[in-house]
């Protein structure tokens, strides 16, 4: 059993262990957002998939992250889900697609009476 002055460490360990290694990556950069779509192997090498998105906040530039872990059993109730949802959207309010440039140079601002900008 470990220490309290260890049990972090030990805590922390074995958390690390956690991560396995990455089998696929795919970045999929929209808008203020980034996802990562990861595949990953298990020790006995079942892959799984992590979501993240990762979004950058504006007032200390700290990137914010979510993930969902996908486990191959839960594939096709999870894709069956999401094609439902954007189905039901699609039909429900246009969707307009927005093509996205991605920069990492500071945001310019512009107003009618005067032009700046900053950087952070």
């Amino acid at each position: 059993m470990p220490t309290k002055t260890n049990y972090n460490y030990y805590y922390m360990g074995e958390f690390e262990n956690r991560e396995r290694e990455e089998v696929y990556s795919k970045k999929v950069r929209a808008g203020k957002r980034t996802y990562f779509f990861d595949v990953k192997a298990t020790r006995s090498n079942d892959y799984y998939v992590t979501i993240t998105e990762s979004k950058k906040r504006l007032e200390d530039g700290v990137f914010i992250k979510h993930k969902i872990f996908l486990y191959k059993e839960d594939f096709e109730k999870f894709a069956d889900g999401l094609k439902d949802t954007i189905e039901y959207i699609k039909a429900n309010q246009d969707v307009v697609e927005k093509r996205y440039e991605f920069s990492e140079q500071a945001e310019v601002a512009k107003t009618a009476d005067e032009d700046f900008s900053f950087e952070i």
